[in-house]
């Protein structure tokens, strides 16, 4: 169940850009998940119930995008058709993976504080243009 790892890492990540940003919450975060990455995404669903209750992604929606194998001809770029022999039918070249071994986190939905509504922290003030 190396998912839980994985959902462990995501989370890191996930925290580290919120911070970044200053957020208050992490509403929604997108992750593409390859066919043929190993990753099983029902799982991995879980395993982001399990964990997210810790930090800002308390109520964060998980949305999986699943990405099929898709295979190419790096030669000449013609697309291998699906169940097909590996090997390009103009060029005869070998197959290549194009897609389909990835996990991505492919977006993050953070709540900000609007930076008008921003005040500053101290009782300093700052003259420009002088």
């Amino acid at each position: 169940m190396h998912e839980y790892s994985l959902v462990g890492d995501l989370l890191d990540q996930v925290t580290a850009h919120a911070r970044a940003r200053g957020a208050t919450a992490v509403r929604k975060v997108t992750v593409g998940i390859g066919e043929l990455a190993g990753v099983d995404p029902a799982l991995f669903a879980t395993a982001f119930e399990t964990f997210r209750a810790a930090g800002p992604c308390r109520e964060t929606e998980l949305v999986i995008h699943w990405v099929e194998a898709r295979w190419v001809c790096p030669t000449c770029a013609r697309p291998i058709t699906r169940g097909a022999v590996l090997r390009c039918p103009d060029c005869n070249g070998p197959g290549s993976l194009a897609t389909g071994d990835e996990l991505t986190l492919e977006r993050i939905e953070l709540e900000v504080p609007d930076p008008h509504t921003l005040r500053p922290t101290t009782g300093t003030s700052a003259r420009f243009g002088d």
